[in-house]
């Protein structure tokens, strides 16, 4: 099973760019040479809010060639995502918290809004759903996608939006060793760290990643490089790996066919010894 994800593409009605950029990630997933079982979103699909704002994200995500998941983030109205794309059902009453089923991997979306706050949370009711969802299936393979990451960052403007509850969440996955990743955004960086017994990784965002300057802690000097996204892909044999993709306008490369190498700087990918 493959499964792609997105984050942060803010949708806003002042730069169009922003939307633009969206458009392009959801190119880039309907032109894989195979395309993924589902997409996860982990947040931030808009920057304000708007409905202008959702009917253009709506539009641009309809394009997609499969299935979507979404969870809000702290620059979303959950409330709004809630009445665009209902959950399915056993989601936890109003939140958009939930478990999709119909893959041999697991995916559970975890709903860290937090109304009014650059932070994210989660209680003892979205806690407490979650763990009823893992005793219900100790032995499927699982994957949590939420927005805000439950680690700290070292950087002082991310770690003062971070995640309340966080300390809890790990106490509850280390009881449940089917969980393989957690899967996050909110950053617009790339970040793996260790949580519980599993990995935590973050999703850069689809307009931009940023470098950030760790020298300088209490401030936020940050290097722009080009979008990205993670393909995460899980087989019985291998697990659960994670790839992270540049999304841009390049052509796939067939760099083994199966029976023998090419090179990319060769001509016509001419064969290369190896």
């Amino acid at each position: 099973m493959q499964v792609v994800q997105l984050s942060d593409p803010h949708i806003d009605y002042r730069f169009p760019q922003k939307a633009a950029a969206f458009a392009r990630a959801v190119a880039h997933v309907n032109t894989m040479p195979a395309l993924p079982d589902a997409v996860i979103l982990t947040g931030d699909c808009t920057e304000h809010a708007r409905p202008e704002e959702y009917a253009l994200f709506r539009e641009l995500l309809g394009a997609l060639r499969v299935p979507a998941f979404l969870v809000p983030g702290n620059h979303d109205d959950r409330a709004a995502l809630l009445d665009l794309f209902p959950p399915p059902p056993g989601h936890l009453p109003g939140f958009m918290q939930y478990a999709a089923e119909d893959f041999p991997l697991r995916l559970i979306g975890l709903d860290t809004h937090r109304p009014g706050h650059g932070g994210g949370e989660l209680d003892v009711t979205r806690l407490d759903w979650l763990e009823a969802r893992l005793r219900e299936a100790p032995g499927r393979p699982t994957l949590l996608f939420m927005h805000h990451p439950p680690v700290r960052t070292g950087l002082d403007v991310m770690d003062g939006m971070d995640l309340r509850g966080r300390e809890a969440l790990c106490d509850l996955l280390l009881e449940h060793p089917q969980v393989l990743r957690v899967a996050a955004g909110h950053l617009h960086m790339s970040l793996t760290a260790r949580f519980a017994h599993t990995t935590v990784m973050t999703c850069p965002g689809t307009d931009a990643t940023l470098h950030p300057d760790l020298q300088r802690p209490a401030q936020l000097v940050v290097q722009r490089q080009p979008p990205m996204c993670l393909l995460h892909h899980w087989t019985p044999e291998t697990g659960l790996n994670s790839f992270t993709q540049v999304i841009a306008p390049a052509p796939w490369h067939p760099l083994f066919d199966g029976e023998r190498w090419h090179d990319f700087d060769r001509p016509n990918g001419a064969h290369a010894a190896h």
